[in-house]
């Protein structure tokens, strides 16, 4: 029985260890250099990390980044990306709840990181250093691995203003990959294109698809995406067979019309997960690759990337207008739960969406969070059962499949991202001439009511920049003399939502 990510890993080595496992546009590397390399730089990290703790790892999305991910688990410990382009209060709050004192780091966020209270190990020293010690790998931390071990911390947005820190084992990860490979027929054959950020779980369905059966991963660089027929020739020259992207990057694609440069007909799999996928998007997809297989994924980053799968039947063109997430992954189960914990079985009827199942995450880390979201089942009275609850909002159809309805708060999915809206608020409203906020998401697009002063929007921008990543700054800023309310003194955000198609 494999216990560790680390023995599927040594397993594919073996299999084919000349075998590309992973390309950027400059390297790459075999499934046995990967081992190597990992287990030698991990002769380091375990003199500068204990056993079971967070390994922070801000390196550019490279063969080298992955190179790392690996060394922690050699190491005994779970890596968390750090993403670079983030404000620093927000880095400073990821070191804060993963309680680190050391980071991985490439020499060229030195000046970023020494405003930061976290020391940095740049990878040209610990390269140099590894090299010496190659031949001194002790593998007593590796052997002392369990399967409740963390692999990864992905951060989400916070309610709180604060990012919490989901925190995925190696079981976990082990029975969702087993099985997500097995369905999606994924092969040593298969050449993946990496579209996610490290920080995105879907980066996670990539790394370790390839890591479980000996496919190649190509890490397609962001700037790409901003090129649709720089992106088209990279699919296209690298042979690519496998998508597994968030619904954003495909969008990219077929809006601007990519598909009339050149059709990467490689392509076979097509999985999509992040937001709701709009249908005229996936028809120019299947209209452009007929013979592939659709997948609409449905998950949360807490439940290790996936709970519900909807593969779209091959034939059926256009694909439906709303599609479904699905049915359950095998090793998992869907409860949908209404107000009063009563399980929901009947059609057209909205409860929240919960989960079961080994694929569960850890919880978060360092959090009170986690007692809130990670409960018992409420249904199960004789034993002990660990659901998540989504705070997602999914219903039956007539035809027997799960159907995704939205949020039962203010957290959305926007970019591939889940983020608080209460977030946004809380940050909009420090600035000096902004009494009150209020977000919406509607149309793809975040947009922000405020009160108090009229204020210019580039100031606002300026100023959220400062503490926010990109992607949480809402689109437009409306400035409004007093909120609607409900007859309970909340804001209306319907009414605001109709002010915003009245504009």
């Amino acid at each position: 029985m494999k216990f560790s990510i680390l023995d599927y890993l040594e397993e594919t080595a073996k299999k084919y260890p000349d075998k590309t496992a992973f390309a950027d546009t400059k390297t790459s590397i075999t499934w046995k250099e990967l081992v190597l390399k990992a287990r030698a730089l991990s002769t380091i990290l375990s003199a500068k990390f204990e056993a079971g703790t967070a390994i922070p790892i801000m390196i550019d999305k490279s063969v080298k980044t992955v190179e790392y991910f690996f060394a922690a688990l050699y190491s005994g410990c779970f890596y968390s990306y750090f993403d670079a382009t983030f404000p620093d209060s927000r880095i400073d709050s990821m070191i804060q709840t993963l309680q680190v004192k050391n980071i991985i780091a490439d020499s060229r966020f030195e000046k970023k990181l020494s405003n930061l209270n976290i020391q940095a190990l740049f990878v040209d020293d610990i390269e140099k250093q590894a090299e010496k010690n190659k031949a001194k790998y002790n593998d007593s931390r590796r052997k002392e691995i369990i399967d409740t071990d963390a692999v990864y911390a992905n951060f989400t947005s916070g309610s709180t203003g604060v990012p919490k820190a989901v925190i995925v084992s190696h079981r976990s990860v082990i029975d969702f990959i087993s099985c997500f490979t097995e369905l999606f027929e994924i092969t040593a054959n298969d050449n993946i294109a990496n579209q996610a950020p490290f920080d995105f779980d879907v980066s996670v369905k990539d790394i370790f698809s390839a890591v479980f059966t000996g496919a190649t991963v190509h890490l397609v660089p962001k700037l790409f995406f901003s090129f649709p027929t720089k992106l088209l020739d990279y699919l296209i020259e690298r042979e690519i067979t496998t998508l597994i992207w968030a619904v954003s990057a495909l969008c990219i694609i077929s809006t601007l019309n990519g598909f009339e440069y050149k059709i990467p007909s490689k392509i076979n799999k097509i999985l999509f997960s992040g937001e709701v996928m709009p249908c005229k998007q996936l028809e120019i997809w299947m209209k452009n690759i007929p013979e592939a297989q659709y997948i609409n994924l449905y998950g949360p980053t807490e439940i290790t990337c996936n709970c519900s799968y909807y593969k779209i039947p091959k034939g059926v063109f256009p694909p439906p207008e709303k599609l479904p997430i699905g049915i359950p992954f095998p090793n998992e189960r869907i409860l949908l739960l209404d107000e009063n914990n009563k399980l929901v079985t009947e059609p057209e009827t909205e409860a929240e969406l919960c989960v079961s199942g080994t694929c569960v995450a850890l919880g978060y880390y360092n959090s009170i969070k986690t007692e809130e979201v990670f409960v018992q089942n409420p249904l199960q009275k004789a034993k002990f059962e660990r659901i998540y609850r989504t705070g997602d909002l999914a219903k039956y159809g007539n035809d027997g499949l799960l159907y995704y309805v939205g949020r039962k708060d203010t957290q959305i999915k926007h970019m591939g991202h889940r983020i608080e809206l209460g977030e946004i608020e809380g940050k909009i409203t420090k600035h000096s001439n902004i009494t009150r906020s209020c977000c919406v998401f509607t149309k793809n697009k975040i947009s922000a009511f405020y009160t108090g002063k009229q204020t210019e929007k580039k100031d606002i921008v300026s100023m959220l920049k400062m503490t926010l990543p990109t992607y949480m700054i809402p689109g437009d800023f409306i400035y409004i003399d007093e909120f609607p309310l409900t007859k309970n003194g909340k804001i209306d955000k319907r009414k605001l939502i109709e002010k915003i198609s009245n504009l």
